[in-house]
């Protein structure tokens, strides 16, 4: 998971990939991507849009000549952007989530972002001649008819649910299956509720914000009692106009930080455990492989058991390549999360600071207003 430099076909450095700005043109948005060649000698902007990036994850599913590609753990893009102008709020927030929040995409953004550092810092996905040309084309790879490869395969076999049951025969892919299966649901549900914390404290601000303006209406100048009590209305209404802007200022650290890494590892939990079912897919495939040499009439035998070598030695290397991505995921993992959350506690003790000294001041001036 993690955005690193490394040697790889790919001559850009992952870490300078940025989207530097989105425009919308009705349902449509377009998205500036810059990134920075390795030498750091040059840079290039080129402008995709969501098709685009739907292109590119094709093309890394497609790379018919890497056979161990299915023991990867692919960086999961986010779901189509919803341009909240041509649908509901509801139906925006219930199929993006954190993403769907902020100014101007901002977090979609971000997401994307990583997406893009995630792939081109993989050591097989960055081989991928396609990605070069995403980066650095200035027309859209979009355009281009991508292969099907093994995107349409994993179509197919996602119909067979009856093989994600299958008892595995290696105990540390099976113990990953579980956890997996369980971490899912558990990412899932704690990134929902986070995003019900931040939706209230919005909704906080914009109930200070209504009572701030209505203590203005309160405000009269006929006589001493009602100037004495306007000032205490217009200070009041200083205060609850700072609330509004801290709980403003703490959902959008919420999802700037925490809500995205939530967001971001439920999706690779998702990315994880599809990866163990096409390896399950797989390890069924050897099994039948393995009966049918069994079952084999004698002239027909040698066939069956050049299949079962083959069978068996493919799976041998998706399972190889897939402990390494499961050893590497962890790892990367807890440096991911951990990274979101000091981003997160120093923001919001940042803020909490800032609103101490304002609340402070307020009440040396309320302090004056009782004398």
């Amino acid at each position: 998971m993690d955005a690193s430099n490394k040697e790889s076909a790919l001559n850009v450095n992952a870490s300078s990939i940025k989207i530097s700005d989105v425009s919308q043109d009705g349902d449509m948005l377009t998205f500036a991507i810059t990134s920075q060649n390795l030498s750091g000698s040059g840079g290039v902007c080129v402008f995709r849009t969501y098709e685009d990036f739907i292109w590119l994850q094709q093309s890394l599913f497609s790379q018919e000549d890497v056979p161990e590609l299915q023991g990867v753990i692919f960086p999961p893009l986010p779901d189509k952007p919803l341009p909240s102008h041509s649908h509901t709020q509801a139906k925006v927030l219930k199929q993006l989530g954190f993403l769907s929040l902020g100014d101007k995409w901002q977090i979609y953004c971000k997401a994307l972002e990583l997406y893009l550092q995630q792939v081109a810092a993989h050591t097989l996905l960055s081989k991928n001649k396609e990605l070069y040309n995403f980066l650095s084309s200035s027309e859209s790879p979009g355009k281009q008819r991508s292969k099907k490869g093994i995107f349409n395969r994993l179509s197919q076999v996602m119909e067979e649910m009856r093989k994600e049951g299958h008892k595995d025969v290696d105990e540390f892919f099976q113990s990953e299956r579980d956890k997996t299966t369980n971490l899912s649901v558990l990412f899932k549900v704690a990134t929902e509720k986070f995003l019900e914390v931040v939706l209230t404290k919005q909704k906080l601000a914009l109930a200070c914000g209504h009572f701030s303006t209505s203590l203005h209406l309160c405000v009269n100048q006929e006589n001493a009692d009602a100037v004495a009590f306007s000032k205490i209305c217009l200070k009041l209404s200083d205060i609850i106009e700072t609330m509004k802007r801290n709980f403003e200022k703490v959902s959008d650290n919420d999802m700037s930080t925490l809500g995205l890494g939530l967001e971001l590892e439920s999706r690779y939990q998702e990315a994880k455990r599809e990866m163990l079912f096409r390896r399950t897919c797989r390890l069924v495939e050897l099994d039948n492989a393995n009966k049918n040499v069994d079952r084999a009439k004698p002239n027909k035998k040698a066939h069956m058991e050049e299949v079962q070598k083959a069978t068996q030695k493919e799976f041998n290397l998706i399972s190889s390549v897939a402990k390494q991505e499961i050893v590497h995921y962890h790892r990367t993992r807890v440096q991911v999360l951990r990274d979101f959350l000091i981003d997160w506690c120093e923001k919001q003790l940042s803020t909490a600071q800032e609103s101490s000294t304002l609340f402070s001041q307020y009440l040396e001036a309320c302090k004056g207003l009782a004398v």
